[in-house]
């Protein structure tokens, strides 16, 4: 495969086909396939900005 069509996954810092990712859903940046099928969506980067999740108090 041409070095040129590999990209670093911005979640997982894996080298993988341009073709299969999918864009940082606040940036832009490459993801993988295979960390989009785990559900990721964000970058490190963006993640890292990612306020905290807030949890409801038991009821």
């Amino acid at each position: 495969m041409s070095t040129t069509d590999r990209m670093t996954c911005r979640a997982c810092g894996n080298e993988e086909r341009a073709s299969e990712g999918y864009p940082c859903a606040r940036c832009g940046v490459f993801i993988c396939v295979m960390c989009n099928l785990k559900g990721v969506v964000l970058c490190a980067k963006c993640q890292a900005a990612e306020p905290p999740p807030t949890t409801a108090p038991p009821a």
